[in-house]
């Protein structure tokens, strides 16, 4: 089982460590029961992520997460995917929605790879009753609490 992630800041700062990171991306992973993955995740500041934004979706602005996961002919091909996380725009949600921002950019990188295996949500007010948001959510505690039991060893 290889489930190999690398994570870039690019200058951005992230109020989680890049290695805390990749340990919530695994734990997804392993979640989801992905055995061989490769995967990406980059912190980008507000200009470039609405460069991103407005490329690839024709969004005006910066997002929280953007995601790109390329097909697997089989299932024993690994998976392939990078996810692209605004901070600044984390850390607003966090405000708005009285969550902690680390929590927040979690959430984000929970969310950033659901996609990437392919998970999908409404865009309206239905998302946060989606199933893919409550697999998150129910993904996001076990593994901020893997990761916390980890911190502490």
């Amino acid at each position: 089982m290889t489930l190999t992630v690398d994570v870039s800041a690019d200058g951005v700062r992230s109020p989680i460590s890049r290695e805390r990171i990749a340990e919530i991306a695994r734990a997804v992973l392993r979640s989801e029961r992905v055995k061989n993955a490769l995967v990406s995740i980059t912190f980008l500041d507000r200009r470039a992520m609405a460069r991103l934004n407005a490329k690839h979706l024709d969004h005006v602005g910066a997002t929280d997460v953007i995601s790109f996961g390329f097909a697997r002919v089989t299932d024993a091909d690994p998976v392939i995917g990078d996810v692209y996380i605004c901070p600044d725009v984390g850390r607003e949600n966090a405000k708005a929605g009285r969550t902690p921002v680390r929590e927040e950019i979690a959430r984000l990188v929970v969310h950033g790879v659901l996609h990437v295996l392919g998970h999908d949500h409404p865009v309206d007010e239905g998302r946060e009753r989606s199933d893919m948001w409550r697999r998150q959510e129910r993904i996001l505690r076990r593994a901020v609490d893997a990761a916390d039991n980890g911190a502490r060893r």
